[in-house]
């Protein structure tokens, strides 16, 4: 009676090893996300407000995105007679959100007159970061 125990308790053990191997080479890895965002390097200037002005600070956002928020309050601080800024919020905008592929957010993007892409940020720049940048491309 002993031996069978025995020799039941050693083939449960192998089994329960056996189960482990099977479960660890079958378990699926959790997906990965993307390791950058793309920003967009053209904007039509036509798809935003102020047009003509020499400068637009695009930030695109989401009304779900608590840093949103920060990075509107950061570049709006920018407009001027030379600047325009404007919002871009997903739900308002998702015609501009899908036509420049834009999938993280909050993004802001520099562009000059002609809407080449001259600077951007992913996340919330530091005002500093914000508003050198812009200051030395309308130096140049």
């Amino acid at each position: 009676m002993l031996l069978q125990v025995l020799i039941a308790g050693v083939v449960a053990v192998a089994a329960a090893v056996v189960a482990l191997v099977i479960q660890r080479r079958t378990r699926v890895d959790a997906p990965t996300q993307p390791e950058s965002f793309e920003v967009p390097a053209m904007l039509d200037r036509a798809d935003f407000d102020r047009p003509t002005a020499p400068w637009l600070v695009a930030v695109f956002s989401s009304s779900t995105c608590l840093s949103c928020q920060d990075a509107w309050d950061k570049a709006r601080l920018l407009e001027s007679d030379e600047v325009a800024v404007e919002e871009i919020e997903v739900s308002e905008h998702k015609d501009l959100h899908a036509r420049y592929s834009i999938d993280a957010v909050p993004m802001t993007v520099v562009v000059d007159d002609e809407g080449v892409t001259r600077a951007s940020f992913i996340g919330v720049p530091s005002a500093a970061d914000l508003w050198a940048a812009l200051a030395e491309l309308r130096q140049t």
